[in-house]
């Protein structure tokens, strides 16, 4: 008989992903083990425990998708992955058009784009953000470090873009393209099409395609960009051509003209003036 291993992040879904991991009983009708995941501290040993018919499922949002393929990258796991989505935000859920039951990703966690950021590769399963999408993931750490504080990144977003964040000049290169871009909100490269809790800025990116797309807030004040900002819930910031463009591409670069905060998949890296990201590789399908 299987046995479903569940691995579960504590600080997910403000704090409730383990007590949100006990409801698979009811939905799983085998047995399951639980597992803290910021206690694992090798993977290659953990998985080498597991039978050959047992099973992995993960437990959180999308930090913690982050989280659990970066610290397996380089590891061949024959076990199918299960993902039950308990986060603030649950983006690779609402692009996979997933519902509240686990569902396999195996196959979507294999072949992950890369970004580089300060000397080192992380892999990423949603997108990277750079510049006020950055901020609001600073500043939501430090509200979840207060007790019962809910986070709220629309409302961070909103008081950012009028008072406290300050636009950047960019510097933009997308395979090999140069481009330059002045007062610049928000610079997220994308391999799906959803993040920041429901924000859509690349309506049109196909984590299948083997491309990344790039998406600019760019050239306007505090005040137009707030006007507009609202619409990428929908998508529909993308009609502004004026304030925003997209490129799309395999290698894409981002400069910025003094140090900002970058998310990966909602996972914070302060005080950065470049990225660099990776499509990747999509196998060619054999014609028989």
């Amino acid at each position: 008989m299987s046995k479903g291993y569940v691995i579960y992040n504590p600080l997910a879904g403000n704090g409730k992903a383990k007590e949100d991991s006990q409801l698979l009983q009811m939905v799983l009708d085998e047995q399951l083990e639980y597992y803290d995941m910021t206690r694992i501290t090798n993977y290659a040993a953990f998985i080498s425990g597991m039978e050959k018919e047992d099973y992995l499922v993960i437990v959180g949002g999308d930090g913690t998708l982050n989280r659990f393929v970066n610290d397996t990258d380089g590891l061949e796991i024959a076990h199918e992955i299960l993902y039950f989505p308990t986060g603030t935000g649950n983006d690779f859920a609402k692009d996979m058009g997933m519902g509240e039951n686990p569902h396999s990703i195996t196959a979507y966690l294999k072949d992950l784009p890369t970004v580089e950021v300060n000397g080192k590769r992380y892999r990423f399963i949603n997108g990277v953000g750079f510049g006020i999408d950055g901020y609001c993931c600073e500043v939501g750490d430090e509200l979840r470090k207060i007790p019962g504080k809910k986070v709220n990144y629309a409302g961070i977003a909103i008081k950012g873009l009028l008072l406290y964040f300050a636009p950047r000049n960019a510097k933009v290169i997308v395979d090999g393209k140069k481009y330059v871009y002045k007062k610049v909100w928000i610079a997220p490269t994308m391999h799906g099409k959803f993040y920041g809790g429901g924000m859509i800025p690349t309506p049109k990116q196909d984590r299948d395609s083997g491309k990344l797309s790039l998406m600019l807030f760019h050239g306007a004040g505090r005040i137009r960009t707030l006007c507009v900002f609202p619409s990428i819930f929908k998508g529909e910031h993308v009609k502004h051509t004026k304030m925003v463009a997209v490129h799309t591409g395999k290698e894409i670069t981002v400069e910025f003209d003094r140090p900002t905060p970058l998310q990966i998949d909602g996972e914070t890296i302060l005080g950065v003036t470049q990225y660099t990201a990776y499509a990747a590789k999509v196998k060619e399908k054999v014609l028989c």
